[in-house]
């Protein structure tokens, strides 16, 4: 089955673990990609609702992978040395990663407000190693994130302290910069001088 780019992607970063804890599997696709790119040695797929969590077994049946109903962290008892959590929204991870308890790499993948997601990391003590950004029908911003201490102001929490050195990252920046220029003017004054700070930082990497 043709996986879209955003999956396969995700089983990319997995490459030099052994043991990958995918939270919110789903269909499992992103544990049998890293399989099958013979990256990792053993899987947890985790989920919160036994419909996917089913599905995920019924796809990885052949594979070394032990399957837990879990909300987040809260029923992993077993080590990993990389947890992904991908495809929720900004304030779930960061309600996911409150209950993370091992100094571990985690790939995170929130499909909206990236700022809101590297204020958390900031505030708790996640610093970020690697930040990509991928387009499959939309725009997916992917951190990799460790323990540790980093300083922000509100340009890097907004671009992004590593994506923006990154040049394929400026396709992005000019759709973000062509979607606020839309409702800029639209906006009250108080999110309108928002709106033109972020604005300008898009333009200073363009």
């Amino acid at each position: 089955m043709a996986r879209s780019k955003r999956i396969r992607f995700l089983a990319s970063l997995t490459k030099g673990f052994d043991t990958v804890l995918d939270i919110g599997t789903d269909h499992g696709f992103v544990l049998q990609d890293a399989f099958d790119l013979g990256l990792i040695k053993k899987g947890i797929a985790a989920d919160i609702k036994e419909g996917p969590l089913n599905q995920a077994k019924e796809n990885l049946k052949h594979y070394p992978v032990d399957f837990v109903l879990s909300d987040g962290f809260q029923a992993i008892d077993q080590p990993f040395d990389l947890a992904i959590i991908a495809g929720m929204g900004a304030y779930t991870i960061a309600e996911i990663l409150d209950h993370a308890f091992l100094d571990v790499t985690y790939v995170l993948q929130a499909n909206d407000k990236q700022d809101i997601l590297r204020q958390y990391l900031m505030d708790h003590d996640y610093v970020i190693i690697d930040e990509s950004v991928i387009y499959d029908g939309f725009y997916y911003v992917v951190m990799m994130v460790k323990k540790g201490k980093m300083s922000l102001d509100e340009r890097d929490i907004y671009l992004g302290p590593v994506l923006q050195q990154k040049s394929e990252s400026m396709l992005y920046y000019q759709h973000q910069l062509k979607t606020l220029s839309g409702i800029v003017n639209q906006a009250d004054d108080e999110k309108k001088m928002m709106l033109e700070r972020l604005i300008g930082y898009l333009k200073s990497v363009l």
